[in-house]
């Protein structure tokens, strides 16, 4: 089964025409063939599932066990001055990311905004969110300006705090999962095939409309609120965040039990459709390079004989790939889940899919990861060298390192594939962890637990061997 749901992956779950995002890295022939990775993956998992099915036998990460930290810095980092700086920095960076889009080079690679959108933000923000908690909430700067303007406003009124509408419980996490397709639709399918980015003019109109829009929606229903619910970035980083051993708790900054507090993510609506969005997206970025090349030129061909232009014959199709890709891992999951709910168990099978969902946020991380490590390890050091020192591209050192440069050797493609089969590996092994874990709080007792969860290690192996497919093809 697990075979046959790993060909349908790869066979749907890449569309075709459009150029890569990710930075490609060509590997030479490895020392072990493609296909035994996989096997040996899949292997691991097995062996994994059995070993937790023996060894741990009751839940261990029901409870996060937060506890504040002994010293000054827990009190001090989230005070308000330190929020402050870091909301003022945020908002620079906003401001600096507009600035150099609408004034300076087009040159892609030489301009500050789309490397510092694409890459700082957007993949820094995952790494910095996943090793020390939600700090990308502080460095907001919508946040920082909503809450300052609200600060304003609230004094003019006398001390009294700004009415807001009440945010509706059903909405729950749904616009930023509506965000997140859209930013990635901006970043992969608006502008021209072939392109690792978009142009900088591009990028600094469509933070102008987003910021207006956020904004809008902060004075609506309130600062925190859209910040918790609706925001993209702060929404989707936050959700890497729980898998971090660091939270601000009531004012202080205490540490807690590594994995244990992604479990009690996915409570509001759409949380369980940002997870496997976050999964669906990367997995479409990853298989432009060639899953589905023919079928998604026989596609555009099609559009283009219906009378579509060539632009939006290409939009077209690609956003259909996007949106059937996303769809493939959500069937996926959904397959999985009622496989388990042939358990007969205390819970139904939607109450099943949204207490499982949290076990797979380590596999949306595996899928960044995997897919985005080269194009981070190389364009980090271009985001803090000449990028930073000359943002517009025109010959500035603002810092005196204008005349830094990327150094290609850091990885080289060998150890880049070793890398991303690692990803892959672990965040599923973590995955199946999680899973264990709530099946033995679900299920009540590990033997009852062990078996339902047979079709969760089948999605796993399934989902891994997909992965491997997919960065096997890009690396090719």
């Amino acid at each position: 089964m697990a075979t046959a749901l790993a060909a349908a992956a790869a066979a749907l779950a890449a569309p075709a025409t459009a150029g890569a995002h990710g930075l490609v890295v060509s590997r030479r022939d490895q020392p072990i063939p493609d296909w035994l990775f996989g096997w040996a993956a899949a292997i691991v998992l097995i062996a994994s599932f059995t070993a937790l099915a023996v060894a741990w036998r009751r839940p261990l990460l029901q409870d996060d066990h937060w506890r504040p930290l002994p010293s000054r810095a827990a009190r001090l980092l989230p005070g308000r001055t330190v929020q402050a700086l870091a909301g003022a920095l945020g908002v620079g960076l906003l401001a600096t990311t507009i600035w150099s889009g609408l004034a300076g080079t087009r040159e892609l690679s030489l301009n500050f905004a789309p490397t510092f959108v694409f890459v700082t933000v957007w993949l820094g923000g995952v790494l910095v969110s996943v090793l020390l908690g939600d700090v990308t909430r502080a460095l907001n700067p919508w946040r920082a300006i909503g809450r300052a303007v609200g600060g304003l406003l609230g004094a003019l009124r006398g001390g009294r705090p700004l009415p807001h509408l009440p945010y509706p419980p059903w909405l729950g996490r749904w616009p930023a999962v509506v965000g997140l397709l859209g930013f990635v639709w901006l970043e992969l399918i608006y502008d021209a095939p072939g392109d690792a980015m978009l142009d900088p003019a591009t990028v600094a109109t469509a933070t102008i409309a987003y910021s207006a829009w956020t904004l809008a929606a902060m004075a609506l229903f309130g600062v925190e609120r859209w910040i918790e619910r609706g925001e993209t970035f702060a929404v989707y980083f936050h959700l890497f965040s729980r898998l971090a051993p660091l939270e601000v708790r009531r004012g202080y900054l205490g540490r807690r039990r590594p994995l244990a507090a992604v479990g009690s993510w996915p409570t509001p609506p759409g949380s369980l459709a940002l997870v496997l969005t976050a999964i669906g997206v990367t997995a479409f970025d990853g298989a432009q390079e060639g899953a589905l090349r023919e079928p998604g030129r026989w596609l555009f061909e099609r559009l283009l004989d219906a009378g579509l232009g060539t632009s939006g014959a290409l939009r077209v199709s690609n956003t259909l790939m996007l949106l059937a890709t996303v769809t493939v891992v959500a069937a996926l999951y959904w397959l999985g889940i009622v496989g388990m709910a042939r358990r007969r168990g205390p819970l139904t099978t939607g109450a099943l899919a949204r207490d499982f969902a949290h076990s797979f946020v380590p596999i949306a991380l595996a899928y960044v990861v995997a897919h985005y490590f080269s194009l981070f390890v190389f364009q980090i050091q271009a985001q803090f060298t000449y990028l930073l020192s000359d943002p517009l591209g025109d010959g500035s050192d603002l810092f005196g390192t204008a005349g830094g440069g990327i150094d290609y050797g850091l990885f080289d493609a060998e150890g880049i594939w070793y890398v991303q089969v690692a990803a892959l590996v672990i965040g599923h092994v973590v995955a199946l962890v999680l899973a264990h874990d709530r099946a033995l709080a679900r299920f009540g007792d590990a033997r009852s637990a062990a078996r339902s969860q047979r079709w969760m290690l089948a999605l796993m192996v399934c989902f891994t061997t997909a992965g491997l497919y997919l960065i096997s093809q890009a690396n090719a």
